[in-house]
């Protein structure tokens, strides 16, 4: 059970993004005041002078002598969860044991109240054993952030991108649109995520076998599984300019991680046989597109090669070792 006070542990994880983590850091200072707890800020291996520049920021402002604030170094990328891993085994900038650990990325800035409204939704639901925010972007428009857990019905639908198919399979729809009010979902973006610190005993932190993508979901699963719930909390406003990082709004081919960790989750959660189905399903699904696009003579928009991606990391008969690609965190 969460304390009436309980302390709060910030990680913001930076790869190449060193201004907009000082923006995410210093929102994040002002959210939790009046709150026990501090900021941790994780450079992922970055090796461009974030760290460094994070840092020498960090003291100048004064963050560092107050103890609410330190700088650590990962010492390599392994990735989204392998840095955020890092963070927690932290703990808070004074050494003790946080209650809950926000997760906050470095291009998100907590709206006011934000931070506060997880901690308090927490408090009410002991039920919950995670609260995420709902996200918008700097133009005010929503992001697409409450979502069922993937099944291979819900790749069909996804992949066929078609009304009568969405209907018919509504009840396995992945994404779903943004909640009016707060309420449980299977699970919701990290870009701002709290989580008990006792839960994270009991089913580990973030599996660092994905580099990145599907880590969340894994993770909100495997909380699912031992009767905790993920919280969609409406009244925690969180600006995320998203894909700061990874640049997947400019992906013109999806890079090798991302079907990886496709992969990973299927087979971790449905077996071999059920990851084989499952992109059998949207393989199927993207085909139907692909005839639709053809006959109204439309441009597709699916990445280049993405059928021949699916199909050959699913064939394999062992995953590749995840790696790092450049200019990806």
């Amino acid at each position: 059970m969460t304390p009436s006070n309980p302390l709060v542990q910030v990680v913001v994880l930076n790869w190449r993004t060193a201004e907009l983590t000082l923006a995410a850091a210093e929102a994040a200072l002002r959210e939790i005041e009046g709150l026990a707890g501090g900021v941790t800020i994780v450079d992922n291996d970055s090796g461009d002078g974030s760290f460094e520049h994070v840092l020498t920021e960090a003291r100048r402002r004064g963050w560092l002598a107050q103890h609410r604030l330190a700088v650590v170094q990962s010492g390599w990328n392994g990735g989204f969860g392998a840095g955020n891993n890092h963070g927690i085994r932290q703990g808070l900038p004074d050494g003790q044991r946080p209650d809950l650990v926000y997760l906050l990325n470095s291009d998100a800035i907590p709206q006011p109240g934000a931070i506060r409204a997880l901690v308090d939704r927490l408090a009410r639901h002991p039920e919950a054993g995670i609260a995420c925010s709902r996200l918008r972007g700097p133009d005010g428009a929503p992001h697409q952030t409450a979502f069922r857990f993937p099944s291979p019905a819900g790749e069909f639908e996804a992949a066929s991108r078609t009304g009568p198919i969405t209907r018919l399979l509504r009840d396995k729809v992945i994404a779903l649109p943004q909640p009016g009010t707060s309420c449980r979902v299977d699970w919701s973006a990290g870009a701002s995520m709290m989580i008990r610190r006792d839960l994270l005993d009991r089913i580990g932190m973030f599996d660092e076998g994905f580099f990145l993508y599907f880590e969340e979901t894994d993770l909100c699963r495997r909380a699912a599984a031992v009767g905790a719930e993920t919280h969609y909390v409406v009244e925690s406003e969180v600006e995320h300019i998203g894909s700061a990082s990874t640049g997947m709004k400019t992906w013109r081919r999806v890079p090798d991680y991302w079907y990886d960790s496709r992969r990973r989750y299927f087979e971790k959660h449905h077996g071999r046989a059920g990851a084989l189905w499952a992109t059998l399903a949207s393989l199927s699904g993207e085909g139907l597109w692909a005839l639709r696009c053809l006959i109204q003579r439309r441009a597709s928009e699916v990445p280049p090669g993405h059928a021949r991606q699916l199909a050959r990391h699913a064939l394999r008969r062992q995953p590749l070792p995840f790696h790092v690609e450049k200019g990806k965190p």
